[in-house]
């Protein structure tokens, strides 16, 4: 069994694509059941998802490669409402080594939009929660998200690479300001009340804005946001959608980020509103929903400054990596090594069970043995020859069995467990249920697809970027 990574990113797949794929946290429970539903072509037994702003991610425990990419694409494929063959082009896949490495990259973020921000550790936390609701993860997804965790925040505790406090909301913030000359005196409007919410209303606070209003499809929720905003100093009131043309129509810039299946502001809402302003400043939209927020006919209206996940997309792609991110990729490349290794190491150890085990058998037998050929010999001498044949076979078993497991550790380890079980004829089933196939043995990486192949139930592999399936 090994761990697959099959996703799409803001790096491999346009805006309306990802749109497409995105998953809500609805839906979520449903898809990680069709991943894992048991029947006769079901590869998958563990699976989470991981769906932000800019990635769709499914984390899965696959038997084989192959039938695991085939599996996870035909679902990811479904829910996008598209053929396997349109969708694959735009899939990214990391297998083993490289599926380990990628996930600690994403929780360190070092692969987000914004580098180094630090609501990828809450996303991916909620990810493994959902899965774990719906009991998809298992032991392998358990041990890998939980050492993810911790290698995120060493990342941020141990470098710089959050210093600015960077996001995908400031960088959308940076963007209105530039556009409105700054913040400060502005009236604000934010759409949804979840985290995002929360966030450009403190990003707003700081960039002293003068007022804030919250909308939500949630009254409640709306109302304890805008209350919590007013307690830190900026004057801030909840609304419902019913007002939001109106509120659109007295605000300067506006904050959207829902996490709604559909459209929430239509073209002609934003219209109505731009009819009741009564100042030439533009309207600045940062839609940062996925999928999208607002309807795409409201950036052609005059007035209207967007700025979405694509246009941030653009001007965030060419940035050069610094001192912060140059540390937080050692520390992943650190950690990788050591998770690896001390699965490496934890795989050998049914082998070395099952080789004392079978000497121990054999010494039961042979004691047994000797009781039936001397049945007079006193008792204490038969336990003292018991001793001493125990003590004899757990020396000559002592060193092997510690060198094996340091061995184990060090990449195409698991060829002496191999060598064990072949020389003492152990049982190839036991330790067979808890070790990584062959394939996986040279550098921990998986040996990929087979030569010669080309497509996988549809798929064309060589569309597909398969970083680290060496």
């Amino acid at each position: 069994m090994s761990v697959l990574v099959v996703g799409l990113s803001h790096r491999s797949a346009p805006v309306q694509v990802l749109e497409r794929a995105s998953v809500s946290g609805a839906d979520t429970p449903k898809l990680l059941d069709e991943l894992t539903r048991v029947d006769a072509t079901s590869e998958v037994s563990e699976a989470s998802v991981l769906s932000t702003c800019n990635r769709v991610e499914v984390y899965a425990v696959v038997e084989t490669f192959h039938g695991g990419l085939a599996a996870v694409s035909r679902v990811l494929a479904r829910h996008a409402g598209m053929e396997v063959g349109a969708l694959s082009p735009y899939l990214y896949v990391h297998y083993a080594a490289s599926a380990v490495e990628h996930l600690f990259a994403v929780a360190a973020g070092l692969d987000s939009m914004v580098i180094g921000e630090a609501q990828i550790l809450g996303q991916l936390r909620t990810a493994y929660g959902l899965a774990t609701e719906a009991g998809t993860a298992g032991r392998v997804l358990h041990e890998l998200a939980q050492q993810a965790l911790r290698v995120g925040k060493r990342a941020h505790a141990e470098t710089g690479i959050d210093a600015a406090g960077a996001s995908v909301v400031s960088e959308a913030l940076a963007d209105a300001a530039g556009a409105l000359h700054g913040l400060a005196g502005r009236r604000a409007l934010v759409l949804g009340a979840g985290s995002m919410g929360g966030l450009a209303a403190a990003r707003l606070r700081r960039a002293e804005a003068a007022s804030l209003v919250v909308v939500n499809r949630t009254p409640e929720r709306a109302a304890r946001l805008a209350a919590s905003v007013t307690a830190d100093g900026l004057p801030a009131r909840a609304a419902g959608l019913d007002s939001l043309a109106a509120e659109l129509a007295l605000a300067d810039v506006l904050v959207t980020c829902t996490g709604a299946v559909g459209t929430v502001l239509s073209a002609g809402t934003v219209a109505e509103a731009l009819g009741r302003r009564d100042t030439d400043r533009p309207l600045v939209i940062c839609d940062l929903g996925l999928p999208r927020d607002v309807a795409a006919e409201v950036a052609q209206l005059p007035g209207i400054v967007m700025v979405d996940l694509a246009t941030l997309n653009e001007r965030l792609a060419g940035r050069t990596e610094g001192d912060a991110v140059r540390a937080v990729r050692e520390i992943v490349a650190d950690e990788v090594a050591h998770y690896l290794s001390a699965q490496r190491s934890a795989e050998v150890t049914p082998t070395v069970t099952a080789l004392r085990r079978r000497a121990a058998e054999v010494v039961d037998a042979e004691l047994l043995r000797m009781t039936g050929r001397l049945p007079d010999l006193r008792p204490e001498v038969r336990d003292e020859l018991a001793s001493t044949v125990r003590r004899v076979v757990d020396k000559l078993l002592h060193t092997p069995t510690v060198r094996v497991k340091q061995l184990a550790e060090a990449p195409g380890g698991d060829t002496y467990a191999e060598a064990l079980r072949e020389l003492f004829g152990l049982d190839p089933q036991a330790p067979a249920a808890v070790t990584t196939p062959r394939a996986a043995g040279a550098g921990g990486a998986g040996a990929g697809p087979a030569a010669g192949t080309q497509r996988v139930d549809g798929i064309a592999l060589d569309q597909i970027p398969t970083d680290g399936l060496r």
